[in-house]
C-alpha cells in the first residue's frame, strides 16, 4: 500500500486527530516507570485507517509524527512519536528483528563523529534505564540486506520531543507508551517508514 493511500484513508476518517472513534489506550507500565504528563492529542488512541491495510504492522508517518500498530477491520493504535532530524531519518521497509526490555545503548560512530562533545563519552556505552536514550523497550529494526539498521523505535524520558525532529533516524516514543507497544509487536512484524513529504 502507498503512503498516499494509507495516510489518505486515515486522514479521511476524521479520527486520526481525536474524532468520534479516538479513544485512549489502557496502558499497564511496570512499577519502576513513571507516568508522563503527554496532552490529550498525543495519547494513544483507535482510529480508522484505508481499507486493505495489512493488520499488525507498524507505520510511521514523520510528517504527522504519527506511528500506527494496524488491526483488522482498517483500525489502527495511533501513537505520537519523535522522528530522526533532516538528513538522518531513513524511509524503507524494515522488520522487527530484535525486541529488548531496558536496552544498554551505545552510540553509533556516525552519532559520535557528528557531535563527539555529546556522544564520545558514551562509547563504552550505557546500561538500560530510565535516562538511557532507548528508555524502557526497543524494537530493533532490520532489513534482509543489511541485517541490523541502527534503526530503533523506543522509549524516551523525555515527553517534549514528541511530534519533533529530533533523533539521529529512530522513532520514539513515552516509555510507558512503548512498553504498551513493544507488547503487541511480534518479533518478525513488518515495519515501513514513510518517507518525508514536507
Amino acid at each position: 500500500m502507498k503512503r498516499r493511500h494509507f495516510i489518505t484513508g486515515v486522514a479521511a476518517s476524521g479520527a486520526a486527530f481525536g474524532g468520534v472513534l479516538a479513544t485512549p489506550a489502557l496502558a499497564h507500565p511496570p512499577k519502576e516507570m513513571p507516568s508522563y504528563d503527554v496532552p490529550p492529542e498525543m495519547m494513544p488512541r483507535k482510529v480508522p485507517i484505508a481499507a486493505g491495510a495489512p493488520p499488525y504492522e507498524i507505520h510511521v508517518d514523520p510528517d504527522n509524527f504519527a506511528l500506527y500498530w494496524t488491526l483488522p477491520d482498517n483500525m489502527a493504535w495511533r501513537y505520537t512519536v519523535g522522528v530522526g532530524r533532516p538528513g538522518l531519518y531513513e524511509s524503507g521497509e524494515f522488520y522487527v528483528g530484535a525486541k529488548k526490555e531496558w536496552p544498554s545503548w551505545t552510540p553509533t560512530p556516525g552519532m559520535i563523529d557528528r557531535e563527539p562533545e555529546k556522544y564520545k563519552k558514551y562509547a563504552d556505552g550505557m546500561e538500560g534505564g530510565l535516562d538511557n536514550p532507548l528508555g524502557s523497550r526497543a524494537l530493533y529494526l532490520f532489513t534482509e540486506e543489511r541485517g541490523d539498521t541502527f534503526l530503533r523505535i523506543h522509549g524516551t524520558n523525555d515527553p517534549s520531543t514528541l511530534g519533533k525532529r529530533v533523533s539521529n533516524g529512530c522513532a520514539r516514543l513515552v516509555n510507558d507508551q512503548m512498553a504498551e507497544l513493544y507488547d503487541r509487536v511480534p518479533m518478525n512484524t513488518r515495519v515501513v517508514l514513510y518517507e518525508p513529504i514536507g
